[in-house]
C-alpha cells in the first residue's frame, strides 16, 4: 500500500462529506455578489486540511486505546502501517496548510483559526472524562458552516448559527448511536459515553430528541435565510432519511449501525447542500 493511500486511510477521507457540504452551505448562504471561485477553492483546502488534523489527531491521540479494542486494533497506527512519526508530520503539516488557508480566505478567518485548532486538539480527549464528548464532537464538526460563511461574508449572522446548531445536534445524535457497538469496551476502559452513562435504551431515545430538535433549528435557519419552498420539499426528504436511520438501528447488528451511519448520513449531508443551494439560487 502506497504511503498516500495509507495515509487517506487512517483519517477516513471519505468521511470528510459529512461535514464538506456544510461548509459549503455556509459559504454559499454568504455570498452577496455571486460566487468567488477563489474562495471556493480556499474553502475546500481548509476544509480537507482541518479535517485531516484532526482525524489523524485522533488516531494519535486514541492509538494505545484502538490497539485494545478488537475493532479498532487493525487500524494503521495500532497495527504499525503508519508510524508515529510519520502521523504526527501529517498532522503538523496539516495544521500548516489550515493556517495558510485560513490566511488567504480573510482576516476574521484567519483570527478565528485558533478557536476550531483548538476543538480539532481537543475532542479526542473528552470521553476521558465526560459522556458530553458527543455533543463536543458536534461542535467541532459545527464549526464548518460557520467557517464558510465567514469565509464569504466576513462576519457572523443568526441564522447560521441555527445551522450549526442542527450539525452540532445532528453529529452528535448518530454519535451517540455509533458510540452503541462500544459500549461495553468503554465502560471496562473508564471512558465515557452516552451508552455508557445511560445504557442502550435511554440512548437511543437521546439519540431521537437531539435529532427532533436539531431538525428544529434546521427549519429556523431555512426560515431565516429567506429560502424558498423547494427547501421545505428536501427537508421532508432528510426527515424521512433521520426516522429512517433511527428505524434501522440494531444496537446488536454492527453492519446496520455503519449503514445508518455512513451511507444514510451521508445522503442527509449531499440532500442538505442541494436543498439550501436550491433554496437560496432558484
Amino acid at each position: 500500500m502506497s504511503a498516500i493511500k495509507r495515509y487517506i486511510t487512517m483519517i477516513k477521507f471519505e468521511h470528510t462529506i459529512f461535514a464538506l457540504p456544510f461548509a459549503y452551505i455556509g459559504m454559499f448562504m454568504g455570498f452577496k455578489n455571486g460566487i468567488d471561485i477563489v474562495t471556493l477553492i480556499l474553502v475546500s483546502i481548509a476544509m480537507a486540511s482541518a479535517r485531516s488534523a484532526a482525524m489523524s489527531l485522533n488516531r494519535i491521540i486514541d492509538r494505545h486505546i484502538d490497539a485494545k479494542n478488537a475493532r479498532t486494533k487493525n487500524r494503521e497506527i495500532p497495527s504499525g502501517k503508519v508510524k508515529l512519526k510519520e502521523a504526527y508530520f501529517f498532522t503538523i503539516l496539516s495544521i500548516i496548510i489550515f493556517e495558510l488557508s485560513a490566511y488567504l480566505i480573510n482576516e476574521l478567518a484567519f483570527m478565528l483559526s485558533p478557536i476550531a485548532l483548538f476543538f480539532i486538539i481537543t475532542y479526542s480527549y473528552t470521553k476521558r472524562f465526560t459522556y458530553l464528548s458527543h455533543l463536543y464532537l458536534g461542535a467541532t464538526d459545527a464549526i464548518a458552516p460557520l467557517g464558510g460563511y465567514v469565509a464569504s461574508a466576513d462576519g457572523l449572522s443568526a441564522p447560521i448559527w441555527y445551522l450549526s446548531i442542527f450539525v452540532m445536534l445532528w453529529i452528535a445524535g448518530f454519535d451517540i448511536l455509533y458510540a452503541l457497538q462500544d459500549r461495553e469496551f468503554d465502560a471496562k476502559n473508564h471512558l465515557h459515553s452516552i451508552p455508557v452513562k445511560f445504557g442502550v435504551k435511554a440512548s437511543l431515545h437521546i439519540s431521537e430528541a437531539f435529532h427532533i430538535i436539531g431538525f428544529l433549528f434546521l427549519i429556523l435557519s431555512a426560515y431565516t435565510f429567506g429560502l424558498n419552498y423547494i427547501s421545505y420539499i428536501g427537508f421532508i426528504a432528510v426527515a424521512i432519511l433521520l426516522v429512517m436511520e433511527h428505524k434501522l438501528i440494531d444496537p446488536n447488528d454492527v453492519k446496520k449501525i455503519n449503514l445508518a451511519f455512513f451511507n444514510i448520513n451521508s445522503y442527509i449531508s449531499i440532500m442538505l447542500f442541494i436543498t439550501f443551494i436550491a433554496g437560496k439560487y432558484l
